[in-house]
């Protein structure tokens, strides 16, 4: 890779590939055609406690899984368990209510073997007269496509204002349809009483590892300069906490800041929006990346916490920072990055948001290729074809010191760790030899 102006040798103008295996077979479960797009449908309603306070608990789930293994029955029991925290995160604090503007909000569950689930959820108000409790519709898969199930929401709360029978006939057409290449769409037939037979075309983004992300969100709510003292921090993995009222805004903001960091994948504890019963995460002395409600400032605060960096996605600022921020990133690379950015914030001319997220990871994607880019003509191939990373060569290889000095820190990473070792088991045969 190359410092440009700086001195360094040539930069490759293609990003740095995304390995295949371990790490790789992790990201194909998450955006591969043709598998089940989803795994359950469950409603979580609010049920009322003797002692007079309600408890989100499942009331419904679609398909019921029968036939299980011992160990596949005690994970799917974990699962069921841990799905209505995340659906009610916000606590107990519920009453009827008359009104009520429903939401669209994702969380992420971690299995033992680090493969990750994506709940989907849509909080809303059934329809009716009088005071009522909202419940959450929330579509458990192991697809990351934010669009695409917001889509499927929308049909699913299109059709409980009808009625819950209405629901289930589109769910399960939906479970026999294959999910689409990217690029591609798939077509569901369905009835809705009065209204006859609707088909209903889901199409999934063309660039598959954008199609959960939503760059705009985060672009709105803080400034380019923000942001990228939020990716260094991500970069060298550390603790980020962000916050806000709303469920969605805390999703999408999280899950685009961990997508700043592609083809690279944050490997440890992720939670875009923390449970209640669950804010002493913060303590933890690992990574983490969290969202949590505006209105567990104070408790967060409190808590015994190591370093952290702190952001306010309603100001748009930095509560509590380490107080490096700004020297993570070279100073060229960083104002090339901050150029971009506010072409891109400033481009009127960019209207959809396939186009804000083309640019947005163009501008993170370039920053890796010049920083990291030559990570291929550094792994020595053995006889048997495994390969072995030069490290210490890999480093020297960059001219700049201010370069040289963060790829220091970044090759120490456990993102940066993972993808190396993946790339050692996955060699591509050069051009002219087969």
């Amino acid at each position: 890779a190359s410092e440009g102006k700086d001195g360094a040798s040539a930069a490759e103008n293609t990003p740095p590939r995304v390995p295949q295996g371990k790490q790789g077979e992790r990201s194909s479960v998450f955006y591969s055609a043709g598998q089940f797009f989803f795994e359950y449908l469950v409603v979580v309603s609010l049920k009322k406690m003797p002692d007079g306070h309600y408890e989100p608990k499942i009331t419904y789930q679609f398909p019921k899984r029968e036939n299980l293994l011992k160990g596949q029955k005690e994970e799917e029991e974990r699962l069921l368990q841990a799905i209505p925290l995340f659906c009610f995160p916000d606590g107990n604090n519920w009453a009827p209510i008359t009104e009520f503007t429903s939401e669209t909000f994702s969380f992420v569950l971690t299995n033992v073997d680090g493969s990750r689930k994506i709940g989907y959820c849509r909080r809303l108000l059934p329809s009716g007269r009088g005071v009522r409790l909202p419940e959450v519709f929330c579509i458990i898969s192991c697809l990351g496509c934010f669009g695409l199930f917001s889509k499927i929401l929308d049909e699913v709360e299109k059709r409980r204002q009808i009625s819950m029978a209405v629901i289930y006939p589109f769910m399960q057409g939906l479970r026999e349809s294959p999910f689409p290449a990217p690029g591609k769409t798939v077509t569901i037939k369905s009835f809705i009483p009065d209204s006859g037979t609707e088909l209903i075309e889901l199409t999934r983004p063309v660039d598959a590892h954008l199609e959960h992300v939503e760059f705009q969100a985060l672009l709105q709510r803080l400034s380019p300069h923000l942001i990228l003292h939020i990716f260094a921090s991500a970069m060298l993995e550390r603790r980020l906490i962000f916050l806000a009222e709303e469920l969605s805004v805390l999703s999408q903001c999280i899950h685009a800041v961990a997508a700043l960091l592609y083809p690279f994948t944050w490997a440890h504890t992720y939670i875009p929006v923390v449970p209640e019963c669950l804010l002493d995460t913060v303590c933890c002395p690992t990574p983490f990346m969290v969202g949590i409600q505006m209105r567990h400032l104070e408790r967060v605060l409190e808590q015994p916490m190591e370093e952290a960096l702190i952001v306010d996605l309603c100001e748009g600022k930095i509560i509590r920072a380490v107080g490096d921020e700004e020297e993570i990133l070279p100073g060229k690379l960083q104002n090339e990055m901050l150029i971009s950015l506010n072409r891109h914030n400033n481009n009127n001319n960019v209207h959809t948001s396939e186009q804000v997220n083309a640019l947005v990871s163009e501008t993170f994607v370039h920053f890796f290729v010049r920083l990291v880019g030559h990570y291929g003509s550094h792994i020595k191939w053995g006889r048997s074809g495994s390969g072995s990373f030069q490290e210490r060569a890999f480093c020297k290889a960059i001219a700049s010191k201010s370069c040289r000095r963060l790829l220091k820190k970044f090759v120490k990473t456990n993102m940066f760790s993972l993808f190396i070792e993946e790339a050692e088991k996955s060699r591509i045969p050069q051009e002219g030899n087969g």
